[in-house]
């Protein structure tokens, strides 16, 4: 089960990194001035945003269709500090970079990871979340994460735990990897014994033990791999700075915090 300190903590790390960075700069009244033009700016405004709609508790699709989650209130939170309008749109993972190029939206905002191949294609802003990767597998004591051969592996493709499996285990000591179009899939193939394990993001896989209690758990250390999901949106727009700006000022006043702990906390 996910610590609250651990969850508290992102924000507040990536807060204090931020107050450091802003302490070695001078001064520049020019710099704030355009801050809030940007905030004006941003005001009445509709912020068109996707999300993937399949990576709970980050973001997911309701019965009735409308979108929830940690992604959708953070995105909720920005546009009203910014006053402008939200709307927000499901798009499956694969294509949600391609939709923002192709300004089907204007930000994404799913649980995207910063690596320097989406930076290649997009910006991002300041980080929102800090992330883990762990091994979710049944609970026999056949899975040893120090010891991984002969074995089928299964994550989500286009994520950082998907590339970290393939770069560490596909075709070495006759592991198989399988990677899903979603962790649903991965965790459906995982219970039904198809895998023997799946590397999945902490808050994933906490997520879904929540509903699947017996017989499974996660096995081994966290692995840190410097994963800090951020907003992404195209190159050059001046969205970036707005969000920026909205997302520090929920930071420094709890919004941001209390979203995690209400999204995270188990």
């Amino acid at each position: 089960m996910m610590s609250n300190s651990r969850l508290l903590w992102s924000s507040m790390t990536i807060t204090a990194a931020l107050a450091l960075s802003a302490c070695s700069q001078p001064a520049d009244e020019t710099t704030d001035a355009s801050a809030d033009a940007a905030t004006a700016d941003a005001a009445g405004q509709t912020i068109r945003i996707a999300t993937e709609g399949a990576y709970p508790p980050f973001n997911y699709t309701n019965a009735d269709g409308s979108l929830a989650g940690y992604d959708v209130d953070v995105a909720n939170a920005l546009c009203e500090q910014m006053q402008a309008k939200c709307e927000i749109v499901a798009q499956d993972w694969d294509g949600i970079i391609p939709g923002l190029l192709a300004q089907k939206y204007d930000a994404v905002v799913a649980g995207m990871s910063i690596t320097p191949e989406r930076q290649e294609k997009v910006d991002f802003t300041e980080p929102y979340f800090a992330n883990t990767m762990v091994w979710l597998t049944d609970t026999d004591g056949s899975f040893d994460p120090k010891e991984i051969a002969n074995l089928t592996l299964g994550g989500q493709r286009s994520t950082t735990p998907g590339a970290y499996l393939q770069d560490n285990y596909e075709g070495k000591d006759g592991n198989t990897v399988q990677l899903y179009d979603n962790y649903d899939n991965a965790y459906l193939d995982l219970k039904s014994g198809r895998s023997d394990a799946v590397l999945a993001e902490k808050v994933s896989a906490n997520s879904w033990l929540a509903d699947n209690p017996e017989g499974f758990g996660i096995v081994g250390d966290e692995i840190d791999n410097d994963d800090n999901i951020a907003i992404a949106v195209r190159k050059g727009d001046p969205l970036k700075d707005e969000l920026n700006k909205a997302l520090s000022e929920i930071r420094n006043n709890g919004e941001l915090a209390r979203l995690e702990q209400a999204n995270f906390s188990q």
